[in-house]
C-alpha cells in the first residue's frame, strides 16, 4: 500500500486543526495533554470547537484551552450563511455531494435531516476558516458530531480528515451514528483499546480495518514522576469520574451501606460531578452512609492527584467505559484500582495483580473487593501499585502516545508495541499474601 502524505514536506511545521464538539470539559485533560505533546514535537495545532465548554473548568490549563479555541456557534448567523452560500455557489458538485452524504447520514438518526443540515452549515464555516489557518489535516475527537463535521467539511473540499473513538456511545449506537462511513472517508481511525480496536473492526468493512490503530490516552507528567508513595493505613478509596449512571456510583453507595452494617471503619470519596449528583446524594441520606461517603465535586488535577495519595486505591464500579484515564492516574501514583470487567479496563487492571477485576453490576463482587482493600496489609496494596506503575509508565506516557499519532499523522504505520515486563518472582509471591 502507498504511504500515505497528509502534509506536503515543504511544510516544515505541520499544522493540523483538532476539532471537539465540546472542549475542554473537565473530563477531557487527555486532549489536552496530545495536543501539548504534538506541539512540543514541533506540529502547529489549531483548536476547533462546535460550542463552547460553559461549565466549571477547575484547572487553569483548561481555562487556557478555551481561550485558545475557536467555537463555531459563536459565528453570527450572517457569517453562518454566508459560508454556506459561498461554499454553495463556489463549489457546487462539492456542495451537493456533501448534501448528498447528511441525507445519507441523517437516514438512521433519529433527529433526521434538520439535524445534519446544521452539521453541513457547521461544515462551511470550518472549511472557510482552515483554508485561512493553513491547516492540512483536521482530527476530531468522538465519533459524533465533531467527526460529522469534519467528514462534511472534507466532501465540501476540506483538509482530510482523522479521528479518535473512545466509546462507549459511538458503539453503544454505531448506525444511528454512521460509524462506518466515517471510517470509509478518513485517512485513519484511532482506538484507545485494542477493544476499541475490535469494536471499530466490527462495525466496519474488512477493506477498512489497516485504516484502524490503537494510540492510548497519556497521563500527566506528575502522575508519572517520582517515585511512588507507599499506600497509607487509613481505611479510605477515591471513585475518580463523572456522576453518571453508566460510572455505576449507586452501585457503590449500596456497597457502603453493606460495609457499614458490618461495623467496617472505612471512607469513599467521590471527586466529580455530573447529571446524578443529586441522586447521588440523596442515595448517600437514604442508606445512611453520610458518615462513610463524602461527595467532593469537580475537582483540578492536582487535587485528584493528592485524594488518590491518601487513598489505599481507586475504585470505579462502571457498568459501560472506554478505557478511563482516571485508572491511569491512579496506577501513576502508585495505587491499586478496583474495576469492572468491561470494555479496554482488563488490558490495564490485572485481576489480583494490579487490583481486582470485578463483573459489573455484581453488588456482591464489589462489596468482598472493598473489603479486600480495606483489610489487606498496606504493602500488598504497594506492591500492587507499583506493579500498576510500570504498566501506566509504559503504555500511557503521553509523549510516547502522541508519537503514534504523529506517525499516523505522516502517513507512516506505528511499530507494534512491545510486551509487558513479566512479573518478578517476589511480585508473584506477594501476590498470594
Amino acid at each position: 500500500m502507498a504511504k500515505r502524505r497528509i502534509w506536503p514536506s515543504r511544510h516544515r511545521r505541520p499544522r493540523i486543526a483538532y476539532l471537539v464538539n465540546r472542549y475542554p470539559e473537565a473530563s477531557q485533560s487527555f486532549i489536552r495533554r496530545e495536543i501539548a505533546a504534538l506541539e512540543a514535537m514541533g506540529v502547529d495545532v489549531q483548536r476547533f470547537v462546535v460550542r463552547r465548554w460553559t461549565g466549571q473548568l477547575a484547572d487553569a490549563a483548561d481555562r487556557e484551552e478555551s481561550a485558545k479555541s475557536r467555537a463555531i456557534l459563536e459565528s453570527p448567523p450572517q457569517e453562518i450563511a454566508w459560508s454556506v452560500g459561498a461554499a454553495a455557489i463556489r463549489r457546487p458538485l462539492a456542495f451537493a455531494r456533501a448534501v448528498k452524504l447528511a441525507w445519507k447520514l441523517s437516514r438512521n438518526a433519529p433527529r433526521g435531516f434538520l439535524y445534519h443540515g446544521f452539521y453541513l452549515a457547521e461544515a462551511c464555516v470550518l472549511r472557510r476558516w482552515l483554508k485561512q489557518a493553513g491547516v492540512n489535516h483536521v482530527h476530531a475527537h468522538f465519533g459524533t458530531n465533531s467527526t460529522t463535521v469534519a467528514m462534511l467539511c472534507h466532501e465540501l473540499g476540506g483538509p482530510k480528515y482523522s479521528f479518535t473513538v473512545h466509546g462507549p456511545d459511538e458503539f453503544d449506537r454505531p448506525r444511528e451514528l454512521g460509524l462506518a462511513t466515517k471510517v470509509k472517508n478518513s485517512e485513519f481511525v484511532v482506538g484507545i483499546s485494542n477493544f476499541g480496536k475490535s469494536q471499530l473492526m466490527r462495525w466496519t468493512s474488512f477493506a477498512d480495518w489497516s485504516k484502524i490503530h490503537v494510540v492510548h490516552c497519556g497521563v500527566d507528567r506528575p502522575f508519572l514522576e517520582g517515585e511512588a508513595t507507599p499506600v497509607p493505613a487509613a481505611p479510605r478509596v477515591v471513585c475518580v469520574g463523572r456522576l453518571d449512571h453508566a460510572k455505576g456510583q449507586s452501585l457503590l453507595i449500596e456497597a457502603a451501606a453493606q460495609l457499614k452494617q458490618e461495623g467496617l471503619d472505612f471512607e469513599i470519596v467521590l471527586a466529580g460531578s455530573g447529571p446524578m449528583h443529586d441522586e447521588i446524594q440523596s442515595m448517600v441520606e437514604k442508606f445512611d452512609v453520610a458518615d462513610r461517603v463524602r461527595l467532593l465535586g469537580w475537582v483540578s488535577n492536582g487535587r485528584v492527584r493528592e485524594e488518590l495519595l491518601a487513598s489505599r486505591a481507586m475504585v470505579l464500579p462502571s457498568f459501560a467505559e472506554g478505557l478511563p484515564v482516571a485508572i491511569m492516574e491512579a496506577f501513576g501514583v502508585g495505587r491499586p484500582v478496583v474495576a469492572t470487567r468491561v470494555a479496554g479496563i482488563p488490558e490495564l487492571v490485572q485481576d489480583r495483580l494490579t487490583g481486582w477485576l470485578i463483573e459489573p453490576g455484581a453488588l456482591d463482587s464489589l462489596v468482598n473487593s472493598l473489603r479486600d482493600v480495606f483489610t489487606a496489609h498496606p504493602d500488598r496494596l504497594s506492591e500492587m501499585g507499583r506493579r500498576g506503575r510500570r504498566r501506566a509508565q509504559e503504555g500511557h506516557n503521553i509523549e510516547k502516545e502522541a508519537a503514534r499519532l504523529l506517525m499516523l499523522l505522516r502517513g507512516q504505520t506505528p511499530d507494534d508495541r512491545p510486551e509487558p515486563a513479566p512479573l518478578s518472582r517476589r511480585s508473584l509471591e506477594l501476590v498470594a499474601v
